[in-house]
């Protein structure tokens, strides 16, 4: 590892060296080319994981680096329940800080379960689920993460639980926005799983603090609704997009998802203006957790590089 000193050194000599052959140096900055960035970068999201944490083969602590030197994947996304409690303690917050800043990895978004319902009809309970999560704003800020994910949970025809869930969430992203943090809302079962409603919600609150995280295997809402179109969902949704999540749970022979066409999804994502992090989210049975990270990395690759040409 090259310390401080020598990279003084270093840097002293090129200076020295290009001062000395100006015009070779001359030749040489015209003919670089600097490459366009990504169309998207890839994040991995905790969850990906969780049967290995829920094991306790793998730590929360331990999370970002495996990222990094098992996948390659230099951003991360946690989830609140494998740092529930610990992450009451300050000390904690530090120590995955640290190890975040000194292995060069990106925290990008805390998911928040288990908080409690932003919709709730109970005027208390509702005032009780946002300020729950207010501890998981401040931690999102000194992780350096740019959003934590919430669930617009609630009950009631479509107008209540619209506007319920835009109170709650409402409320929750003035406070979010005191600490630069954005508030987002994934598609998760029931009527958050309608796009048309879950978008309607968004203009409702009508913050620019406050977004969506598109899951492409979210839209299922339930026994009695059905599943709701997964392109008319994400197409929806993606206006008021601040993160992508791209679910997977089964692969075929070419590599591809066979109950969603991700060449479309990941279109439908970037005509809309997208060029943040898409989040890998393997929750399959079928291949070991690594294996299906691993599939659905190369085919967000694939995707990305076969799209750039139409992009850039």
């Amino acid at each position: 590892m090259m310390d401080r000193r020598d990279f003084v050194k270093r840097s002293a000599l090129s200076v020295a060296a290009a001062s000395l052959f100006p015009m070779a140096c001359a030749g040489e900055a015209e003919s670089l080319v600097i490459p366009p960035p990504p169309l998207f970068k890839l994040s991995l999201a905790q969850w990906s994981l969780h049967k290995a944490l829920y094991a306790k083969e793998l730590t929360n602590l331990e999370f970002p680096v495996v990222a990094r030197d098992a996948f390659g994947i230099t951003a991360v996304e946690y989830v609140n329940s494998f740092m529930k409690e610990e992450s009451r303690d300050p000390r904690y917050i530090q120590e995955l800080k640290g190890i975040c800043t000194n292995e060069g990895i990106t925290s990008v978004l805390i998911m928040c379960d288990g908080e409690g319902r932003l919709g709730d009809p109970d005027d208390n309970a509702r005032t009780e689920a946002v300020e729950n999560h207010y501890r998981w704003i401040d931690i999102a800020k000194e992780l350096g993460c740019h959003s934590i994910r919430v669930n617009a949970s609630s009950e009631g025809d479509w107008n209540t639980q619209r506007d319920l869930a835009a109170d709650g969430l409402g409320r929750l992203t003035e406070f979010g926005a005191q600490a630069d943090i954005n508030v987002i809302v994934e598609n998760h079962g029931g009527i958050s799983s309608n796009g048309k409603w879950l978008s309607e919600v968004m203009r409702t609150v009508n913050n620019p603090r406050c977004g969506t995280l598109p899951d492409f295997g979210n839209f299922n809402m339930g026994e009695e609704m059905g599943w709701y179109d997964i392109y008319t969902g994400i197409e929806e949704l993606m206006p008021f997009a601040k993160a992508v999540s791209a679910k997977s749970h089964n692969f075929d022979e070419d590599g591809n998802e066979p109950d969603k066409d991700y060449m479309r999804i990941m279109r439908i994502v970037l005509d809309a203006g997208y060029r943040g992090h898409v989040g890998i989210e393997y929750e399959g049975s079928e291949l070991s957790e690594a294996d299906g990270i691993t599939a659905t990395k190369n085919l967000l690759e694939r995707c990305r590089e076969t799209l750039t040409p139409e992009y850039v």
